[in-house]
């Protein structure tokens, strides 16, 4: 039996500062789609939104081969904008991965905010992710995109402090 923490959200919702947090005071290994892609990025370098999208695919599917290996009774978090594949894709992974627990850790903000924020660390991103274009693009998604509702859900807005002690009593209760 393993566990997966599913910390989603669309890009700049907050979500990598929720997922390394609940990593950390869990103890818990942290897969990253951006730390992979970036690492694919290095070595295959970077292209067109088309090419974004498969290096997103791959990254995506890298992180369920690395949970499959993962033994029973492990926990894992995630950090991942779960909305870019269909639900039966995630499903199918999780699937292969033998994951029989999972919780979804939903992080928002209003759009104009995620808008801000991915603009404010563009000179810091990786070249092979979105530029300024598509920022008009995110705030649009940012206001229409919603949690996955399938799984456990506990939702943060990420222009608060994060109550790490209620997030950590959540993820314990569903034990």
């Amino acid at each position: 039996m393993k566990r997966l923490i599913l910390v989603n959200g669309v890009p700049a919702s907050g979500k990598s500062t929720v997922a390394r947090a609940v990593a950390e005071a869990g103890g818990w290994p942290l897969l990253a789609l951006d730390t992979i892609k970036e690492a694919f990025f290095a070595h295959l370098g970077t292209g067109d939104r088309d090419y974004n999208r498969l290096m997103g695919k791959a990254s995506y599917q890298a992180i369920f081969a690395l949970v499959g290996d993962f033994p029973d009774g492990s926990t894992a978090v995630t950090d991942a904008w779960f909305g870019f594949q269909p639900a039966e894709v995630l499903a199918a992974h999780l699937e292969r991965a033998k994951v029989s627990r999972v919780a979804e850790i939903w992080c928002h903000a209003p759009p104009p905010v995620i808008g801000e924020r991915y603009r404010s660390r563009l000179s810091s991103r990786h070249a092979g992710h979105l530029g300024e274009s598509y920022i008009p693009e995110l705030i649009e998604l940012a206001g229409r995109a919603s949690p996955l509702g399938v799984y456990p859900l506990f939702r943060v807005d990420t222009t608060r402090p994060l109550d790490i002690s209620g997030l950590m009593n959540w993820i314990a209760s569903l034990d």
